[in-house]
Formats: structure tokens, sequence, C-alpha cells
């Protein structure tokens, strides 16, 4: 039982570590091929735009095929992938190989809660579901300083590479100890067939929503950029059609089309969609601001990251009590400490005058990271909420989607903003400090966060008051 947990624990953490440690990473990654800054978020949002697009489709084949086996499959391409992204030899083949690690993470994560169903007896699933958040949180809370360990030691030479490196043991472990314990089990929906065009239209309006935002700046902006942009919009009209067309013809759905209907769960999305962009970017940008802007070293900068991982941590033990006790409300306390903690760091930066130390971030990183924490937890129940049985495997698989497509957006909208405001074309990361850049790119990157977060409240309020006790 708990041997089985073991490993469905492995996938979850190969996901949450391979989805930040850009973070760390991303210009020790820059410098080695010579990236562009478009380029180099692409490294973080090919992983995370993958997993988007993947993720309703590698629902579906658990259900068709049998959840361990698409969790063997997809870890044996995650691990495959992670190993051409150590070996990488240029900056394409990083980007094309992070987006097949995110597909591979596509078909692994939407098997994990079930399993724990199919592993547990009822009377034990949840003392599973309990232990899953500190073990998830603390992978949060140690991911970026392994990171810097990692990169510090730099073991024969690996500098960057040994982050992938590292899902090698643990990817084989989860492979072979997870083919002996954990229970065989066919597909409960053999009779399913798969959406492929339902799944290549989704994928097309993630695409479109993604590549202007990460490529525009560096061409320009051209007029064809908002042309791509605007065509999200009639494109998801079409998947809308294309999802009623198959329920009326008795085939099943890539979405429920129903639950399209649920202003509390189409809010739910919305919101998902501007707070996981918020705090993904915000990590990101921190990130290459401490790096890029301050000139720290990997370990330096995964040290201040910390400060962050650990407010969320403690915000996530706060959010795990208030999900039933409190409810809805307890967002808008996470939200505005978020804004506090952003707020915090803009006062700070502007009072610095350039010299910025642990003192100056680790307050306002502590409470964005307590607020963050404190959503993480309640906002998937409250969310579905009002969610009908028959809804629910769509609405969690469209609501995990979303997720990631708003990292994809967050990664693309503040990288974007971060560098042009850094201008690293005029001279480099050292003329950007001495004429003051890298602060003013920061500060006007935490004044975006504040307006996102700020949005998310305002859509916060239409959200279901109380969460929902079984998913």
């Amino acid at each position: 039982m708990w041997a089985g947990f073991s490993v469905i624990l492995s996938a979850l953490i190969l996901n949450i570590l391979d989805s930040t440690i850009v973070n760390v990473a991303a210009p020790s990654i820059q410098a080695d091929f010579s990236m562009s800054t478009s380029a180099l978020e692409w490294v973080a949002a090919a992983y995370t735009l993958a997993l988007a697009i993947g993720l309703m489709c590698g629902a579906r084949l658990g259900d068709m095929f049998g959840r361990k086996r698409m969790l063997m499959i997809g870890l044996v391409g995650f691990v495959t992938a992670s190993a051409f992204c150590s070996f990488a030899w240029s900056g394409d083949v990083l980007v094309a190989a992070r987006a097949v690690q995110g597909l591979a993470a596509a078909l692994m994560v939407p098997q994990c809660f079930g399993l724990i169903r199919d592993v547990f007896p009822a009377e034990q699933i949840g003392k599973a579901f309990a232990a899953l958040g500190p073990v998830i949180g603390l992978s949060t809370v140690l991911g970026p300083v392994v990171a810097g360990l990692l990169m510090k030691a730099d073991l024969f030479g690996s500098d960057w590479r040994a982050l992938f490196l590292i899902n090698l043991p643990v990817g084989v472990f989860a492979i072979v100890f997870g083919s002996r314990v954990l229970p065989d089990n066919e597909g409960a929906h053999a009779g399913l067939r798969l959406d492929g065009i339902g799944t290549l239209l989704l994928a097309t309006v993630s695409f479109l929503l993604v590549f202007p935002l990460v490529d525009g700046r560096t061409q320009g902006w051209p007029v064809w950029m908002f042309v791509l942009l605007a065509a999200a919009v009639p494109m998801l009209g079409v998947f809308v059609v294309h999802q009623r067309a198959r329920l009326r013809d008795g085939r099943s759905p890539l979405v429920e089309v129903s639950v399209l209907r649920k202003r509390s769960y189409v809010s739910g999305i919305v919101f998902t969609l501007v707070f996981f962009g918020s705090i993904v970017g915000f990590s990101l940008t921190t990130g290459l601001f401490l790096q890029i802007g301050l000139g720290f070293g990997p370990m330096h900068a995964a040290l201040y990251l910390a400060a962050m991982a650990v407010g969320a941590f403690v915000g996530s033990g706060v959010g795990a009590w208030a999900a039933t006790a409190v409810g809805r409300p307890i967002l808008h306390v996470g939200l505005t400490i978020m804004a506090l903690g952003s707020a915090v760091l803009y006062v700070s930066l502007r009072a610095a005058d350039g010299d910025v130390g642990l003192l100056t971030l680790a307050p306002g990183l502590f409470l964005f990271g307590t607020g963050m924490g404190m959503i993480f937890v309640p906002l998937f129940s409250i969310i579905m909420g009002e969610v009908d049985d028959h809804e629910v495997g769509s609405a969690t698989g469209l609501l995990e989607s979303l997720q990631q497509l708003g990292a994809s957006l967050g990664v693309a909208a503040l990288g974007t903003l971060f560098f042009d405001k850094l201008a690293l074309e005029d001279g480099g990361p050292v003329a950007a400090m001495t004429s003051g850049r890298h602060l003013v790119a920061a500060e006007d990157t935490l004044l975006l966060v504040i307006g996102l977060v700020a949005v998310a409240w305002v859509i916060g309020w239409l959200l279901p008051r109380k969460a929902r006790e079984q998913v």
C-alpha cells in the first residue's frame, strides 16, 4: 500500500521539480547556448504548455487503457526526455526535449490521484491525501535549494545538466518498483474513444495564446502576432461547437459542455489562469532578477528563493485547515497577503538604492509565498464546489490543464515585460545593473503581479462559498 504510494509520490515530485528548476538554471542555460531571451522563456513555457495540452488526453487514456499502464509509459517517456535535456547540444534541442517532458508528465500526473484510490482501502484514503500535501510542500521548498546545490557542486562539469540527470535514478526507481507494487487494472471505461480533434483544437487555442506573448517582443510585435492572439477566441468557439456535436451524436466529449454553463466553475477557470500565471511568472522573473539582474550564483539565488518556498509551506498548513472550516474567504486572505508581499518587495527595491541584500528581499518573498500557500490547498475543492458528480472527471482534467496554461501565459507575459525593461541588448547584464535597469525591470514586473492578484481577488467573489468535501 505505502510502497505504491512512494511510486506515486515520485511521479508527482518529478513534475514539481521540473516545473521550477528553470528558475535557478535559466541564466546558465542562456549563457551555455547563447540563447535569446524569448528562446530562454520557451525552456520554461514548452514544458508547461505541453503539459497543459496533454493533461485532458492523458486523463482519458488512463480511463481507456488503465492508470498503471499510462503511468509507466509516462515515466519511461519522462526519463528518456530528461536524458535528452541533460545531453542537449543546442537550445532548440533542449526546448524540444522539454516539450516531450511535458507530454510525458501529462500521461503521469492525471493517473496519480486515481491510483491512490486504487492502492488504498476506503478507510485509508484520507491518510494518504493528508500525507500528500506536506510532501509536495516540502518538495517545493527544497527544489530550488537542491537545484542550487547541484549546480554549485558542478559534478564532472555538469553545471545545469545535473538538474535533469537527477531525474534518471528517481524515474528508474519509480518504473522498476511501480511495475511490481502498483495494481494492474484495465481501463475503467474501455469503451471510450479519444477525441483527437478536440485535443488538437484545444492545443491550437493554447498555442495561439502563448506563442505571440513569448516571441512577440523579439520580433517587434508585427500585426500578425496580434492576429494570432485574436484568433484564439473563434478557435475556442470551434472547440465548444465540436464538443456539443460529439455529445449530440452520443460520443464522449473531451469536456462535458454542461460544466461550462456553471458560472462558478467558469469563474474558477479564469481565476486559475490569472492566479497560476501570476505565481509562476513571478517565480521565474524573481530567479532571473537574482541571477541576471544582481549577478548572484545559482546557490545564492536558490537560498533567496527558499524564503518564498518556506512561506508557501507555512501557508499551506493554514490552507489545509481553512479549506472546509472557512471556505472561499481564505482565498481572499491569501491574495491580500500575496499583494502585500509584492508591495513590500516593491517598496524595498525602491528604497534599496542599488544595495539589494537578503533583508531587502526575504520579508516580501516570505509574505508572497505564505499567501500563495494558503490558496493552493483549498482552491481546487472550492472551484469544484458546485460541479455535479458526473461532471467531476471532465471538470478536473480541464482545471488541471488550465493551471498549466496559466503558468505558460505567466512565463510569457511577465518574462516578456522583465526582459523588455532589462534591455540586455544594450550592453548586457553589467550595463543593466550599472544603469539601474535591473531594478526598473523588477519593479515594473511587481506592479503587474499586483495587478494580476487584484484581478484574481475580484474574480474570487464568483466562486462557491464552500469547498467540495469529496472530489
